[in-house]
């Protein structure tokens, strides 16, 4: 796992920071909150005119494929920021350390506010809920119970128990194989649809949209794509074909395509803006994701999303507006405050308790490899080793570990022919509302 395929670095135009960091992939974690965030905005009923209700409902009506997209950037960011020599154990610590903290306090949070309102509490969904395993249970109620949105982090959970497991087999995998996980997991995406007929009626949402080894296909083929683009396999359009093509699946499966076909369509566009705005933090060409005011939205998605709909819901409760709506213009005002008071909170949470407990919880990461006695050094402070696997060319060591201000400070990678990897934290995916159904 630490040895090295070399092959020669390019040189980003923009300067070495943005190659090690990839800012581009974290001001797409806000895109991907803020595709959830309209869609729940749209089906929480926070507008109770039709007509501005509609307008909200036809923009965001793939928003719930948010999580989607979370969760094929959460694997292909998770392999491109390995660092050599850390241990599983690293590994594991570190996940637990940046998505926990966040989801105790809005576990807490909502477990108060059940009880101000009297609501009746599960105890075993209530613990299912505090230790992340009410993904796999089916029962109504479990699985999106107290903080509904964290269901997501009991997927992420599992997935990362399970990559370091089945890392070192990618890292062998030949690049054909790899290229037909990303091919095949639309295709797959796209069987759940018929084969939800072999699942009991009553749990055919839950299969479809929550089990996490069902979800676990999105992860895989994020993996996939940045391990073909570490060894400089990967083919695709840079980011404004990518975006375009985006955009245009968007509009296409809103408009006029089936159902079915929609989260299989999406993930196929997701993974092409994700693997095309890697590329240019890589060779430094141009990308709005990481302009400032994207990577701090990205950086504080994270407590946005596990925060949006609890803050929807309790103030909509309280003023007795909760199912209803609010009339006229008050609703799409109320949707613009609720998206800014939801940032602010989510600042002030990621400020206050995601970056401390990072801190205080995660273990330093492993010291970087230097050239040892007699190795040659390449261009930019990297170094070149020789593969440990059989039919792996040589690759070079990225640019040393550089960061800006305002953005997460990454750390190098592994085998990589391209300029640093980003070490940014994709913890999870939004919460999903059960009354949109996305042919899955």
């Amino acid at each position: 796992m630490t040895s090295t395929i070399a092959v020669d670095r390019p040189t980003p135009a923009a300067g070495p920071g943005y190659a090690s960091r990839l800012p581009s992939l974290t001001g797409l974690r806000w895109i991907a909150a803020l595709l959830v965030f309209g869609f729940h905005a749209g089906t929480m009923r926070i507008i109770a005119d039709p007509g501005p209700q509609a307008v909200v409902g036809e923009i965001f009506t793939l928003g719930l494929s948010g999580v989607q997209f979370f969760f094929i950037l959460s694997g292909f960011v998770l392999v491109w920021s390995m660092r050599p020599g850390a241990s599983r154990r690293r590994f594991w610590r570190r996940r637990f350390a940046k998505i926990y903290p966040n989801h105790l306090v809005l576990w807490a949070l909502a477990m108060l506010a059940m009880l101000w309102f009297a609501d009746p509490i599960n105890p075993v969904a209530a613990l299912e809920n505090l230790f992340l395993v009410q993904a796999w249970d089916p029962r109504p109620g479990h699985f999106y119970s107290v903080n509904n949105v964290s269901w997501s982090l009991s997927c992420e959970l599992f997935f990362y128990l399970c990559l370091p497991l089945v890392l070192p087999a990618v890292r062998r995998a030949r690049p054909w194989l790899l290229w037909a996980v990303v091919i095949a997991v639309p295709l797959l995406i796209l069987a759940l649809w018929p084969g939800q007929a072999l699942v009991p009626e009553a749990d055919r949402w839950w299969f479809a949209q929550v089990f996490p080894l069902v979800r676990s296909l999105e992860f895989w083929m994020g993996v996939a794509a940045a391990e073909l683009m570490l060894r400089g396999r990967w083919r695709g359009p840079r980011l404004p074909l990518a975006s375009l093509i985006f955009v245009l699946t968007w509009v296409a499966a809103s408009q006029w395509i089936p159902a079915e076909f929609w989260t299989a369509l999406l993930s196929a566009a997701y993974v092409l803006v994700i693997a095309a705005a890697a590329d240019a933090d890589v060779h430094g060409r141009r990308s709005p994701l990481r302009s400032r005011p994207m990577v701090w939205l990205g950086e504080v998605s994270f407590a946005f999303y596990l925060v949006h709909v609890f803050v929807i819901m309790t103030i909509l409760r309280v003023t007795g507006d909760w199912g209803t709506g609010l009339p006229g213009w008050w609703g799409p005002v109320a949707v613009i405050g609720f998206l800014l008071l939801t940032l602010g909170l989510a600042a002030l949470l990621q400020r206050y308790v995601e970056q401390p407990m990072m801190r205080l919880l995660a273990p330093s990461r492993p010291p970087r490899p230097g050239p040892q006695d007699g190795e040659p050094a390449t261009p930019g402070g990297g170094w070149s080793a020789t593969p440990a696997g059989p039919g792996r060319a040589t690759e070079s060591r990225g640019a040393p570990r550089s960061g800006t201000p305002g953005g997460p400070v990454v750390d190098g990678l592994p085998r990589q022919r391209m300029s640093g990897g980003g070490d940014v934290d994709l913890a999870t995916g939004p919460g999903q509302d059960r009354s949109v159904q996305q042919g899955r």
